[in-house]
């Protein structure tokens, strides 16, 4: 049985510092993935000093994509940091006009998920919570008219790893409960290859080296609340 999976994200490297590991399962597995990003994330870090931040972004970003393997990449044209409300709730007709053209040239017995971030933005980031209900909003909008149309996955951070609130940036709630977890994946198998699809975002480095580090032998273990 034929699956498709669209993955929704705010910026470039939301997909391969999050879900790679899953991802890169999935689309091994034979599983069609379209990947879909809402800014260029020209408001990251530019440790190189780029005049045109988001147009090396959207490369890197087309280069992560490859390696995961997706089928198709769709950039929604929004600027990093601006995202609100009305951009919700446009980004969320993109999404389904995107998504509506593919699932209506698949075959009747595909399965269609979403994969977005946790609805708390993980981290806390406007954009990241922006991006996840306006995937959530889409998902439930096809639903209501496709039977193929199964679940979503939300990655998020499991109390275990942050048991407590951090303010060191953002407010970023204490990780999701046993009980919330929908699904765990574990992909530490492909430990190297979910760093070289991290590295890919050479311009965001910073966050991409902390994060291996900190995720040390974890790195590959992803969790996902799952709403259907």
């Amino acid at each position: 049985m034929k699956k498709i999976i669209f993955g929704v994200f705010a910026h470039p490297d939301d997909e391969a510092f999050g879900p790679s590991g899953t991802l890169l399962m999935e689309t091994k597995a034979g599983t069609e993935l379209h990947l879909i990003t809402l800014t260029v994330g020209d408001a990251g870090t530019n440790p190189d000093n780029h005049a045109d931040l988001g147009a090396v972004r959207l490369k890197e970003w087309q280069a992560a994509g490859k390696l995961i393997g997706a089928k198709s990449m769709h950039f929604l044209g929004y600027k990093d940091g601006q995202l609100n409300n009305q951009i919700m709730i446009e980004a969320g007709h993109k999404i389904v006009e995107i998504a509506k053209k593919i699932i209506d040239a698949a075959d009747k017995d595909t399965v269609i998920e979403f994969m977005t971030s946790d609805l708390n933005g993980i981290s806390g980031h406007i954009d990241h919570i922006v991006a996840a209900r306006a995937a959530t909003w889409a998902f439930y909008t096809l639903k209501t008219d496709d039977r193929r149309v199964t679940r979503i996955r939300l990655t998020c951070v499991p109390r275990t790893m942050l048991p407590k609130s951090n303010i060191n940036w953002l407010y970023m709630e204490p990780g999701r409960d046993e009980s919330e977890i929908g699904e765990v994946v574990d992909a530490r198998h492909l430990r190297k290859e979910i760093i070289e699809i991290m590295r890919t975002h050479r311009t965001q480095r910073g966050d991409g080296e902390g994060h291996i580090e900190r995720r040390g032998d974890e790195l590959g273990m992803n969790y996902f609340t799952v709403k259907s």
